[in-house]
Order: structure tokens, then C-alpha cells, then sequence
């Protein structure tokens, strides 16, 4: 049964795209996520994944990103069961649930108040899992998280909604809070920053990306000293690529000869400090 969703901004409801996404490929009989939860989530907040206008690329991509984002936090926790976990940019996710880390580990979930207000009436509550409401930008939000443990950040769909400062200000407070950890999130290129913009299907979030992009997966090591590039994941050399539509998995395998086709197509740069 639906809820009654309180009005959000249009930053906020973009958090509907990726939730959708999950959604889809959670129906999907090659589901990448198996994200059961995201569907059941969609339904709540009175989104019809089926009636989204998302293309059979876009939700597989979604889903793969979130996976290896998913596989980042797990490979972390397994070496540090005291972690922090940071969740940035979180929007209706379930990734606390798919990760499933042990009760040594605190998880905290960072978003726009509203979306904050939504996710506590339509996301289960989880032991030692919080949620922060706050805008990114403001510096004193990560006040509410201990400093003295090792982190591991991720985000998700975050950066193209970020200024420029604003995202190396947060970059340069991540690193300066906590005494080590890893900080994974999508890139995204400044073909990807032009694509959105003139893609038909990206038209309800083009004007509220504000972020220029980066292509070389360096440049934020140049932005917050400490910052050191441990792995860039290119997602069109996944196996998971196997379950792509023919059409869509020929182009892809051929776009994986190529570091820079493959940046031109959904990567995760994961880093160090």
C-alpha cells in the first residue's frame, strides 16, 4: 500500500530513477541485484517501475553499478569489522540489507531531509544502521559520525549533482575525519555530463546535474591530497555483462578493447586514504 509522500524537491525525487532501476532488474528474470526489497519499496512510494521511462541498458547499468559498489563495502568490512560505513547520497536504497554486515560494524545514511523523511516510512529499520539528514554541502553533518574508526564512503548516481567545490570539499572532509579508509563512487566523464543533458530519456534530472565531470580517473587525487586511485572498475568488462540484451552485449564487449570506450560507458573509481 502506498504512503503519502511528502512534496520533494526535484534533487529529491531524482532518488526515484536509481530506486526504479533496482526495481526493474529485481523483476527481471537475469536479475543482476536481486533487489526484492527495492520493488517492494517503489510500490510504497507510489512508483510503478513498470511505467518508468528507463531503457533495458540504463536499469542493467543501475543495477551493475550498485553491485560493485555492494562488493566494495563487503570487501572492506571482511578486513575491518569495526568499520564505518557512509552511505552518501543514499536515496531509497537498500544496500544496508544486501551488504548484511555484522553488528560490530555502524552504517550511516546520508541524504536531503526529504528524502531522509521517506526512507523512515518505507525502509525497515536495521540495528546499527542511521540515518543522517543533511545537505552534503554543509560542513558539520559528518560531526554525527565517530572519527576514530576506518571508513569505507560510497555513492551512488551522487557526483553529478554536486558543484565542483562542493564535491572537493567533501572529498577533503572525508579524509580529514576519519584516520584511513576507501571513498567508491560512479564517475562520471564529461561525455557522460553532455549525454545526460541531450538524452530524451535523461530530460527530468538534466537540469539538476550541476557537476562538469572528469575524465582522467586521477584528478580527484589532485583535489584531496591523501586521495590515491586503488582501482577503476570498468563496468562493460563485468561477467555480468553476459546478461545483457544480444544487441546491447556485442557493443559493450567491443567498448571493453577500450580503457576510453569504456570510460565512455558506466565505471566505479574506488580509492584509498
Amino acid at each position: 500500500m502506498a504512503i503519502e509522500v511528502p512534496a520533494l524537491t526535484p534533487v529529491e525525487e531524482s532518488s526515484y530513477l536509481t530506486l526504479c532501476g533496482r526495481a526493474l532488474d529485481s523483476r527481471s528474470p537475469r536479475s543482476i541485484l536481486r533487489d526484492t526489497l527495492a520493488d517492494e519499496v517503489a510500490v510504497k512510494v507510489g512508483q510503478d517501475p513498470a511505467k518508468f521511462p528507463m531503457a533495458a541498458s540504463s536499469m542493467r547499468d543501475v543495477a551493475l553499478r550498485a553491485k560493485k559498489l555492494d562488493g566494495v563495502v563487503r570487501e572492506f568490512v571482511a578486513a575491518h569489522p569495526d568499520a564505518v560505513v557512509l552511505d552518501l547520497g543514499v536515496g531509497l536504497d537498500n544496500r544496508a540489507f544486501r551488504v548484511d554486515t555484522p553488528s560490530t560494524v555502524d552504517w550511516y545514511e546520508v541524504d536531503l531531509p526529504g528524502v531522509a523523511a521517506v526512507r523512515r516510512q518505507v525502509v525497515p529499520a536495521r540495528p546499527n544502521v542511521h540515518t543522517i539528514a543533511a545537505d552534503l554541502a554543509d560542513e558539520h553533518w559528518i560531526d554525527q559520525v565517530p572519527s576514530d574508526r576506518p571508513a569505507v564512503v560510497v555513492a551512488d548516481g551522487l557526483v553529478a549533482f554536486l558543484g565542483q567545490d562542493d564535491l572537493v570539499g567533501l572529498l577533503n572532509r572525508l579524509i580529514s575525519h576519519f584516520p584511513g579508509g576507501d571513498i567508491a563512487f560512479n564517475g562520471y566523464t564529461r561525455f557522460h555530463v553532455w549525454a545526460i543533458k541531450r538524452y530524451k530519456g535523461a530530460a527530468s534530472i538534466a537540469d539538476l546535474v550541476i557537476n562538469p565531470g572528469f575524465d582522467d580517473p586521477h584528478a580527484p587525487e589532485q583535489w584531496a591530497p591523501g586521495l590515491h586511485l586503488r582501482e577503476e572498475i570498468f563496468l562493460t568488462r563485468a561477467p555480468e555483462i553476459a546478461t545483457y540484451p544480444l544487441a546491447i552485449r556485442l557493443f559493450t564487449r567491443f567498448a571493453a578493447l577500450s580503457e576510453g570506450f569504456s570510460r565512455r560507458g558506466t565505471t566505479v573509481l574506488h580509492y584509498t586514504f
